[in-house]
């Protein structure tokens, strides 16, 4: 599709992708961003949980690239990743503050530029599935 340069038109987003990223991500990547948190001893465990998180935003990011029909699928999976992660680290830093714990801000912003490689490389990957012709189940012909 012909795009100019900070086109935010009506179809610019397909927030069904966008949705059905933020899906995967929260449904695979959060439990294991929740175990992280509940064992919290900074051993080989917690960092095989955080290896899992990010792998699951690579899985969501790129669904999300994958099935957009707008022609911009690394700006979808940019926003997928980088929403869901903020949407659910919200959510942690709530029960934070409600538990007067201490907010690593360091640690979330680290975590935030790589859950934005992860979103970068699930892009790239769902960009690489259309460019082959494979197509959602949901854009088949019956």
């Amino acid at each position: 599709m012909n795009r100019e340069a900070g086109d935010t038109g009506p179809d610019t987003w397909d927030l069904d992708a966008i949705r059905a990223g933020a899906s995967v991500c929260v449904a695979l990547a959060v439990p294991f961003r929740v175990l992280a948190a509940v064992i919290d001893g900074g051993g080989g465990l917690s960092a095989l949980f955080f290896v899992l998180f990010l792998a699951f935003f690579v899985v969501g990011a790129g669904c999300a690239a994958w099935v957009q029909r707008t022609g911009t699928p690394m700006s979808h999976a940019l926003v997928t990743a980088i929403g869901t992660y903020v949407v659910v680290e919200v959510v942690f830093i709530v029960v934070r503050l409600i538990r007067d714990t201490e907010i690593p801000w360091g640690a979330l912003t680290f975590t935030l530029t790589l859950v934005s490689m992860a979103g970068l490389a699930g892009g790239f990957l769902g960009n690489r599935l259309q460019v082959q012709g494979v197509v959602p189940k949901s854009r088949r012909g019956s």
